[in-house]
């Protein structure tokens, strides 16, 4: 009678430790929960953040090249050569002359950027917004996909960065001739260069475009990292997840071995 008494006594007191040991799970998970819904909120915030800083850059790269192809009538200065010369024999008045312009086709691709750019980061930027007011996070597909994007977007507004800053500075070389001339580029834009354009203001709006797009393509850098990270998280909390389960059927087996092997015993005694 002794042995099926300590048996009772053993099995009653695994049963409490487990129920506390249940308890003491169940008054963290709250806890848990909260910390990981905190982390979450942030790091939705910090893309939102991103995506509109994305979105004004983009404005701010947008708006200059526009005024640009007004004032120049649809001709693109980037990439254009030319040279100074005189007028005629008797005047020693020089004026440029136009030998080539650039590709039109240069301008119109960093302007569909810059405004793809805004278009796009104006779209997430909502969306984050949405999820973050409903406390909704993406799937993993769309998580997978963000980064997708992201990645093609820093490699187009990485292209576009190239082609302004090669472009403008070739058409700068050409009208100080490469720096030989007393006046700067930025000076020259006070000067009537006599192209029948208003060039005004053509050194600002380049300047400002090359800014707005080189910030533009360091926030969406930061937002391809962001994704990234996410999708990690994602792939490491799916690893997390399967070796919860498998170490939870393996302690759930364990125990239902061990209460048949007390049972066993109980009943042989």
């Amino acid at each position: 009678m002794w042995l099926p008494g300590r048996c009772a006594v053993v099995l009653h007191a695994s049963g409490g430790a487990s129920v506390r040991s249940r308890r003491g799970t169940e008054r963290r998970k709250p806890e848990h929960r909260r910390l990981a819904n905190m982390a979450l909120d942030n790091f939705l915030f910090a893309q939102c953040i991103l995506y509109f800083l994305a979105f004004v850059f983009g404005f701010i790269a947008v708006v200059p090249l526009s005024e640009n192809d007004d004032d120049f009538q649809g001709k693109c200065l980037l990439f254009t050569r030319g040279m100074w010369q005189n007028e005629n024999i008797t005047v020693a008045k020089q004026r440029f002359m136009v030998d080539e312009w650039g590709p039109e086709s240069s301008c119109s691709f960093i302007t569909w950027v810059g405004i793809a750019s805004l278009i796009l980061s104006a779209v997430q930027a909502w969306r984050l917004l949405f999820f973050l007011c409903k406390g909704h996070d993406d799937s993993i597909f769309n998580a997978f996909l963000n980064l997708l994007v992201s990645s093609l977007v820093v490699f187009v507004v990485f292209v576009a960065c190239t082609i302004i800053s090669v472009g403008f500075n070739l058409w700068c070389d050409a009208i100080t001739e490469s720096g030989s001339m007393i006046s700067s580029c930025e000076d020259l834009q006070d000067t009537d260069l006599e192209l029948g354009l208003d060039n005004s203001s053509f050194y600002d709006q380049f300047a400002i475009a090359q800014f707005g797009l080189w910030a533009a393509w360091l926030t969406w850098l930061g937002i391809a990292v962001l994704a990234f990270l996410k999708v990690y998280h994602n792939y490491r909390q799916e690893d997390l997840l399967d070796s919860l389960v498998r170490e939870k059927e393996l302690l759930l087996g364990r125990g239902a071995r061990r209460f048949s092997d007390a049972e066993d015993r109980s009943a042989m005694i």
